[in-house]
């Protein structure tokens, strides 16, 4: 990704308080605490700022740059720029919701100003916050280059009105594949639904990742990953979360799963899987995010089922089946004119 000045997008620099982030599953004590402890421990990391059930915890990564150049990367916990593969934590923030303008802006310099860095590798950012257009003021005020790293489109669906409604505002192929096709699906066998916490927790994964090896030839759970969703998933109830490790069966056949956790009136999407030759005239995966949704719709406590980031092998899926979309950026900041000359080249 080229390097760019700061002015070079004044978008980024006006407040938006519509698009700013609120607390989110991500920041919880229970996925923080459990990412650290299960990937925290490399060598070369180094907790900056705890978390603290509100905001990301920062921690400083050591490594060598082509195995010449030291590099302190400053990063979000949950976030790994280069060195590891990990469950993707989105909704990054720095401060909590309440925090806005000067103040905020204050924080946020005060954080990137008291630790040494080379590089401040800062992970899907909700285009549009506050944060991301202070972090374009402050690379500004002190002449650090400004580079966007990536860029992702995320999709949710506002579940405040009725599901009916809702239906009926989708095109006619996504309402087939989303709800209508359940007639085809009902009249194969009986279908049934689960949800696997905490009876079954391990049957769930290893049904998520069968599915998985299917599709895309490898496993979505390693046993590494395996410890943090382990974690993760027995703290979350002491903050109000509810995990939902729902289960769909034929008969007595596990034909698709949804790994979902309900947390503060969002119900967040975070992986499924499906038997994808169950039957060519039903698209399981569409179906059982069918049945989750309205499930969201018909509870008065939730009022949204976040998609978040990604698309589908085949197509961008979420893009039919939502009301909501919004998007993440990832930039860096870096100080020293040599790294600055280093990226550029690197691009």
């Amino acid at each position: 990704v080229e390097a760019v000045a700061c002015v070079a997008y004044p978008h980024y620099g006006a407040v938006h308080r519509q698009g700013a982030s609120v607390m989110s599953l991500f920041q919880t004590n229970a996925w923080q605490s459990a990412w650290w402890e299960t990937w925290g421990q490399q060598k070369g990391f180094r907790l900056i700022r705890p978390w603290d059930g509100s905001v990301s915890g920062l921690y400083e990564s050591r490594y060598m740059l082509k195995g010449i150049l030291p590099v302190r990367s400053l990063q979000f916990v949950g976030t790994s720029y280069r060195e590891l593969r990990t469950p993707r934590t989105e909704h990054n923030r720095f401060a909590p919701p309440d925090l806005h303008g000067q103040p905020l802006l204050r924080k946020m310099e005060g954080l990137l100003l008291e630790s040494e860095w080379t590089e401040a590798v800062f992970n899907d950012l909700k285009t549009g916050s506050e944060e991301l257009s202070a972090l374009v003021t402050i690379a500004a005020t002190h002449n650090w280059a400004f580079r966007i790293t990536a860029s992702d489109d995320a999709y949710a669906v506002e579940t405040g009105g009725e599901f009916e409604r809702y239906l009926a505002s989708l095109g006619t192929n996504t309402r087939l594949r989303l709800f209508n096709r359940r007639k085809v699906l009902e009249e194969i066998g009986s279908i049934t639904h689960e949800n696997a916490w905490p009876t079954d927790a391990e049957g769930f994964f290893e049904h998520l990742n069968r599915f998985h090896r299917a599709r895309w030839k490898k496993n979505c759970i390693t046993p590494t990953s395996s410890e943090f969703h382990r974690r993760f998933l027995e703290r979350i109830g002491a903050e109000g979360g509810q995990p939902q490790l729902m289960v769909m069966r034929c008969d007595d056949q596990v034909i698709s799963v949804l790994y979902n956790v309900e947390y503060q009136g969002v119900v967040y999407n975070i992986q499924a899987g499906f038997d994808e030759n169950f039957h060519k005239k039903v698209s399981l995966g569409s179906l059982h995010l069918g049945y989750a949704i309205e499930e969201a719709f018909r509870s008065p406590d939730v009022i949204r089922f976040d998609l978040l980031a990604g698309k589908g092998k085949k197509e961008d899926y979420k893009s039919r089946f939502a009301n909501h979309h919004y998007q993440f950026i990832s930039v860096m900041l870096v100080k020293s004119m040599v790294f600055r000359a280093l990226y550029w080249m690197r691009g």
